[in-house]
């Protein structure tokens, strides 16, 4: 048996599959890993596929030698994008997710020994990863094709590898995936399918595809929100910055979201036209534009992109959330990116990275430079929405390596124009501050929002609900929530604020409302405000407006604070458009109102289903 694999305590299973197959790599380091991403290549490009009983040989994605990494393309457009219905659960642990019976009528047992059998015979990849924080995290095991390597190096930039020679003795995983792609074809109709099987000290995750999102990138957040269910503390679908102003304040914002709610973005300088100066957003109706001049921005230095390790040995005894990276690499999207110059520091990184990157979904010829503003087209003229770059964390100039303490909590949503015409739930203006209870609440609505370009088409608003990781927890949603409740009360000095993004009313703004934010609570310190500088929000979910918001003396107009003063919006507009939001966040709450809810969390549920006012949610959770 390989050296390296009996260090390991593996299960029978895997021990079962390693004695029985053709060949097994343990990756030795990150060269290696993208060797196996490559090998086999071709004038520059490897063709990963496989062999369906009765379909034959079925090519599932190229990866093209560049000079600045290998990129992946898949040949489906559909398999660009996380299918946000693909989790499902096979044990009979405590659920509120689709349980994998339930959707195929049968059991999973049977499925897990034919996936099982199939690794048998096959050369594969068996890579040692920890899940989380190297010392608060948890040890897991890849068990995947060696044609797959772009997967397993993915992975271990994502969550941080074991190289061979570094596996310490008795290594004993706690979780594992087991990936294996022609299982698409024969057994789900060619749907993305990621199935949790959670055993007595072993977390299995079956990926019957080759898209990372669901699998490499959210099933194993799904590890640590059950890891932490299991113990009491959660990890937050985040990102966080220390934000350093030109006068050398420090405040660390940590901004929470569903996909596509501006996670990423929060890390990035704030984009500017050629001339310098900021579009801040264009009416779109009457096309009239609104550009700012900042001449001094302030200085990022991140700490998390996604996942937020909220542990209690962090947490001790502060008042403000102590929050630590979970990732060793951030799954970076570049939608928003489509030409040189909107994004030098990303442009700069990944066209000269300290090492070679895995790309997704961009266009690629072999031996030239990836360009991160070429983007794969889905078809003629329609680039894909879902570009990627695996960035390992430790090329990331000026990281944080250590937990810090937020000083502000902010939520990013989705949001569609808005016009007393059309009128919908687009009606949130650029900065609003909330209560500590509305900001509870909008963490179990979580509204996916709209134009989301990381997973798979869905009509209208939907919900990704509790923390917006809910999508890749496999526990009970109650139990999330509670959760989250008990955070929030414990960590009373941390505030609270949320952000629009792509729409303010009638104007499509991108993510410039959540950069000028920072910028404004950063020169200030903290969002803490005096009563005069606060408007009760004609819509009771958004908590307070501003009356004004200046940045370097420049003013955002106030119609961008509160929407119904803008003439295309009004007051008629807002009310229609607030009804939707309310009736939203009604239907969505409706569910977490079971016996095992916290008496307070029902308590803020009830008053939303009331229509409380604002001094009712303030009574509930003061503001500090």
């Amino acid at each position: 048996m390989n050296e390296f694999i009996q260090k390991m305590q593996l299960s029978d299973d895997i021990l079962s599959i390693i004695n029985n197959s053709k060949s097994i790599i343990v990756p030795k380091d990150r060269n290696h890993l993208l060797e196996l991403a490559l090998q086999g290549e071709k004038d520059g490009v490897k063709e990963v596929g496989y062999e369906v009983p009765n379909k034959g040989y079925v090519a599932e994605a190229t990866v093209t030698n560049c000079k600045n990494g290998a990129v992946v393309n898949y040949l489906e457009t559909y398999m660009r994008r996380r299918d946000p219905n693909c989790l499902l659960v096979a044990d009979k642990k405590e659920t509120d997710k689709e349980r994998y019976e339930d959707r195929f009528g049968e059991k999973f047992d049977s499925v897990r020994q034919e996936t099982i059998e199939w690794f048998k015979g096959q050369d594969l990849i068996i890579m040692p990863y920890m899940a989380g924080d190297d010392t608060l995290g948890f040890p897991g095991i890849l068990v995947a094709p060696i044609n797959a390597g772009f997967f397993a190096a993915g992975l271990a930039d994502l969550q941080g590898f074991i190289p061979a020679n570094e596996i310490p003795d008795n290594f004993k995983p706690t979780s594992a995936i087991y990936l294996a792609p022609p299982f698409r074809h024969t057994h789900y109709d060619g749907k993305q399918v990621v199935v949790h099987n959670r055993l007595e000290g072993m977390h299995e995750v079956f990926s019957f595809n080759l898209y990372p999102g669901p699998s490499a990138k959210k099933g194993i957040y799904g590890v640590l929100l059950n890891m932490g269910e299991l113990e009491g503390w959660t990890t937050v679908h985040a990102s966080t910055v220390r934000v350093t102003t030109p006068y050398d304040n420090t405040v660390t914002i940590m901004h929470e979201g569903a996909s596509g709610g501006g996670k990423s973005e929060m890390l990035e300088e704030v984009h500017r036209q050629t001339d310098g100066r900021i579009l801040y957003g264009t009416n779109t109706v009457t096309n009239e534009p609104i550009y700012l001049e900042l001449k001094d921005t302030c200085e990022l230095a991140p700490v998390t992109d996604d996942m937020g390790l909220c542990h209690p040995a962090l947490q001790k005894d502060n008042t403000k959330l102590v929050v630590k990276d979970a990732e060793a690499g951030w799954f970076l999207r570049f939608d928003h990116i489509k030409e040189y110059g909107t994004s030098p520091h990303h442009e700069k990184l990944c066209t000269h990275p300290p090492e070679p990157l895995i790309f997704m979904n961009m266009q690629a010829a072999p031996g030239s430079t990836c360009l991160i503003w070429e983007h794969i087209m889905d078809a003629p003229g329609k680039p894909c929405p879902n570009p990627r770059v695996i960035m390992p964390r430790n090329f990331v100039p000026g990281v944080v390596k250590e937990e810090v303490e937020v000083n502000v909590r902010s939520f990013g949503v989705r949001v569609p124009p808005c016009t007393k015409e059309q009128p919908t739930y687009g009606i949130i203006g650029a900065l609003h501050v909330l209560p500590p209870a509305l900001a509870w609440l909008w963490r179990m609505v979580a509204p996916r929002g709209h134009g989301n370009p990381s997973i798979v088409d869905t009509e209208g608003m939907t919900s990704e609900g509790v923390g917006s990781y809910w999508p890749f927890a496999t526990g009970k949603m109650v139990d999330q929530a509670n959760l989250l409740l008990e955070q929030i009360v414990n960590t009373p000095d941390t505030k609270f604020v949320l952000v629009p993004n792509q729409h303010i009313g009638a104007y499509k703004v991108g993510f410039h409302p959540q950069w000028i934010a920072r910028e404004f609570m950063a020169r200030r310190g903290s969002a803490e405000f005096r009563d005069e500088q606060l408007n009760e929000a004609r819509c009771g979910l958004l908590g307070y407006s501003l009356n004004k918001l200046k940045v370097d003396g420049i003013d955002i107009p106030k119609g961008l604070l509160q929407t119904n003063l803008q003439l295309e919006v009004g007051e008629e507009g807002y009310d229609k458009g607030a009804k939707i939001l309310t009736d939203f966040f009604k239907k969505e709450l409706e569910k977490f109102l079971t016996p095992d809810l916290n008496p307070l969390g029902r308590q803020i549920i009830e008053c939303c289903m009331n229509d409380g006012s604002l001094e009712d949610y303030v009574k509930l959770i003061p503001m500090n």
